[in-house]
């Protein structure tokens, strides 16, 4: 689950321009207004493009982050704001889909903790008329996207007789993203008890990712890899059979 709620994110959403709004989305107090009748298609699309890469967004206080011990939707729910630190997130890819004005229905790739409604806020101040977040859909959560979603009521109907196991996915489907390695009987053995070894080809820190999966000759998956400062991998997770 570490690895899953640290992967990248795309969304669909659609931006409505004109209205800034206390929690950043169409469910918030509407705190002042602009007109964004003049804004254009190229306008738009030079907004969205400033906000590719590496950025400083700050979050929400309608958000679940902490603050002193509290999260910030129970401060701001009992009328208190405070200084948020910006924090530092990427985006891989905004598309713009649609231009309707005044709403603007984008696909955005982006790094795990990025908030959509702060991008809408930005996309406002960025156009000087102001916007707030109208509808949010997650479609992917690398590696898994929502046309391989199953109905509730689906997997309601496989529990009954006993066949819901159709619907699990093998656990290193997770990290399918992830290089790969087959170890040798010997270093099987030793990865087993824990002990780091020696990967054929992966011998340089430079050279390699900072994971990677383990399997068995016979295709079993056997762990998770970690490399070290030495060179060698160290098993930080090992599953048994």
């Amino acid at each position: 689950m570490e690895y899953l709620a640290g992967a990248r994110k795309t969304y669909r959403a659609q931006v409505e321009l004109g209205a800034c709004t206390d929690t950043y989305d169409a469910s918030g107090k509407v705190l002042h207004t602009g007109d964004p009748s003049s804004v254009t298609r190229a306008q738009v699309e030079l907004a969205l493009q400033s906000f590719l890469g590496s950025v400083e967004q700050i979050p929400p206080m309608h958000s679940a982050i902490k603050h002193e011990g509290k999260r910030l939707y129970e401060l701001a729910r009992a009328g208190i704001e405070v200084t948020r630190k910006p924090r530092e997130v990427t985006f891989y890819r905004l598309d713009l889909l649609e231009w309707q004005s005044p709403v603007v229905s984008i696909e955005a790739e982006c790094s795990a903790g990025t908030y959509i409604r702060s991008l809408a806020q930005d996309i406002g101040t960025a156009l000087g008329c102001g916007a707030h977040l109208k509808s949010l859909v997650r479609v992917e959560s690398q590696p898994f996207h929502i046309d391989e979603a199953v109905p509730l009521d689906r997997i309601e109907q496989a529990a009954s007789p006993a066949d819901w196991q159709c619907h699990l996915h093998p656990i290193d489907e997770v990290l399918a993203g992830w290089e790969a390695t087959v170890l040798t009987p010997e270093n099987e053995a030793r990865v087993l008890n824990g002990c780091s070894i020696t990967v054929e080809g992966r011998e340089s820190a430079a050279a390699a990712s900072e994971h990677c999966r383990a399997y068995s000759g016979d295709g079993r998956f056997l762990a998770i890899l970690r490399q070290e400062q030495t060179g060698l991998w160290h098993p930080d997770k090992v599953f048994r059979s």
